[in-house]
């Protein structure tokens, strides 16, 4: 009774604003004792419709405890000016990549979007023999199926006659059975 009558209590007492991020979510947080612990409660109000997805990497971590002071605007704007930066990088050096290639003459140019042509594989099968089975393609390959089905026929095993029991534990062959070696007396 005591659980229920804190959290509606919970429900009138103050939250304290602690900030708001550049999509406009706002971050709150308020003090509860839950079983004589006080705990400090954390959460968000979406500006629009609960989309999580528009919820800073930073302030993920401060609501789930990972951080004890939420972010500051200063270094929620130095934080996208890095991230902002990386990106710039990451184009140049694709570009310097593209133009190396080019120079050496060593990378395959992309010009279509779309469906795009599987590895060259001529030089791998020249290693496997021609098949000297049938003088067609097709008789070759139905000869090739007909041994695949031979293969994977299941094998008729013939029973063979248990062996006499000895006082020496043996473990494999037809004869073994669980549980029935017995240490000699």
């Amino acid at each position: 009774m005591s659980r229920l009558w804190a959290k509606v209590a919970g429900l009138f007492r103050s939250k304290s604003f602690i900030g708001a991020d550049k999509t406009g979510n706002k971050y709150f947080s308020r003090m509860e004792e839950i079983d004589g612990l006080v705990k400090e409660k954390r959460w968000v109000v979406f500006r629009r419709e609960e989309d999580p997805t528009s919820v800073p990497v930073e302030w993920i971590c401060w609501l789930n405890g990972q951080r004890k002071r939420a972010p500051t605007p200063e270094e929620m704007a130095e934080l996208e000016a890095r991230r902002e930066r990386v990106k710039l990088n990451v184009a140049r050096l694709k570009r310097e990549e593209e133009e190396r290639k080019a120079r050496e003459g060593t990378g395959r140019k992309i010009t279509s979007i779309g469906k795009v042509e599987g590895p060259d594989l001529s030089s791998f099968v020249r290693h496997f023999p021609p098949d000297s089975k049938g003088d067609k393609p097709e008789e070759a390959s139905e000869e090739a199926d007909q041994s695949r089905v031979k293969e994977h026929e299941p094998e008729i095993v013939t029973a063979e006659p248990p062996e006499p029991k000895t006082t020496e534990p043996s473990g494999s062959g037809s004869s073994f059975r669980p549980g029935t070696w017995q240490p000699p007396s």
